[in-house]
């Protein structure tokens, strides 16, 4: 990714994962068929420093996209706060920000599909945890998962 303008907001690897892991949502940004942007934001999780999943249905406008051209942007806000400064009177805003790129394609055997949807509810829904293998058992076979292996290591950003 190219240098930021601010260079003392920069934040390194490690701290964008952070950002991504505590961000409610990551908006993915793609490219749709006809090359025109496409991006919305979804609930993913991560795993090791490289790879982030996400599960939707077996079609739709998502893997429409990811077929023509797997490669994705990623960007999450963890914390903002818009501020005013008193003492320069200046509107601002506070924040933590993380972006990455990576490439996307369906996970095709069941054993990570799985683990990667545990990953997902033990993230969004630990409570639940007694009904995962039911679920699993029921809607494996019409489950989609991706996963985005990153590019290059991801980026974050912060005003303080």
């Amino acid at each position: 990714m190219r240098q930021m303008r601010k260079e003392q907001r920069q934040r390194d690897a490690a701290w964008a994962l952070e950002v991504f892991d505590k961000a409610p949502y990551i908006t993915v940004s793609m490219t749709r068929p006809d090359s025109s942007p496409y991006g919305l934001p979804l609930s993913l999780v991560r795993s090791g420093d490289d790879r982030f999943y996400f599960h939707c249905a077996d079609g739709g406008e998502k893997l429409d996209c990811l077929k023509v051209n797997p490669v994705i942007s990623l960007s999450a806000v963890s914390r903002c706060t818009p501020r005013f400064e008193e003492d320069k009177q200046n509107f601002t805003e506070y924040y933590h920000s993380a972006v990455a790129l990576g490439r996307a394609e369906i996970v095709e055997d069941d054993s990570e599909k799985i683990e990667a949807l545990r990953l997902l509810c033990e993230r969004f829904l630990p409570k639940f945890m007694e009904h995962f293998d039911d679920a699993i058992a029921r809607s494996l076979s019409r489950t989609t998962v991706v996963r985005i292996t990153l590019t290059e290591p991801p980026v974050g950003k912060c005003k303080p």
